[in-house]
């Protein structure tokens, strides 16, 4: 997909109203990218849930796909945004940005997004990309944010979509085997991946205007 600066098309200020605001002493976008949010204790919390939840109920379709189509900070953000507010209108949206990987980060909350809305779509779209790129073993993309979706997902669900990806010796122990350095593999094991899914998702599940 073409890139489009918001700016060029009437919506130069969805950039400073929902990425670069800052909820804490960091602009959102960080955050968002970071796991310090999920930290205990963290002193940023109630504002950045607050603030959040509120700019995702707040913020109109055409303003999400002002961040969509352009660099990935927004994209990033936009997707949070869709998966706390579970804008499923945005799945198809959602699924191709991550099906595309474009740009660096963003398909961590693509994945986000899609765990969030639950539905047995959800996880045939995170099923496809994982058979796009589990055998690239070239390439270090979101292989394991999309398996803890896709683990969460099935726990949700009641189905296996995950089973055949992480079977013994399968695409996934094989993809693991190349891209991560032994030391390091204990934290890419399947259950690992899921409790990072599930530690988000259920903070989003938290946050409420209280």
């Amino acid at each position: 997909m073409p890139f489009q600066d918001p700016r060029e098309i009437g919506y130069g200020h969805v950039i400073e109203r929902y990425v670069t605001r800052k909820d804490s002493d960091r602009p959102r976008y960080m955050d968002l990218a970071s796991t310090r949010v999920l930290r205990p204790g963290w002193p940023h919390a109630e504002r950045h849930a607050r603030q959040v939840i509120e700019d995702a109920a707040a913020i109109t379709d055409a303003e999400l796909n002002a961040l969509l189509g352009y660099e990935w900070r927004s994209r990033l953000t936009a997707a949070w945004l869709i998966g706390v507010a579970r804008r499923t209108s945005f799945r198809e949206r959602i699924g191709d940005l991550l099906l595309e990987s474009e740009v660096c980060y963003a398909g961590t909350a693509y994945c986000f997004a899609l765990a969030r809305f639950g539905t047995p779509a959800d996880a045939e779209i995170i099923s496809a990309y994982l058979d796009r790129y589990l055998p690239r073993t070239d390439l270090y993309y979101n292989q394991p944010s999309a398996l803890g979706a896709l683990l969460r997902l099935d726990a949700h669900l009641g189905t296996h979509h995950a089973t055949r990806f992480t079977e013994p010796d399968g695409l996934w122990d094989r993809w693991v085997q190349v891209r991560v350095r032994p030391d390091d593999r204990s934290h890419y094991a399947p259950a690992e991946q899921r409790r990072w899914t599930d530690l988000k998702c259920d903070f989003a599940n938290g946050w409420t205007l209280g």
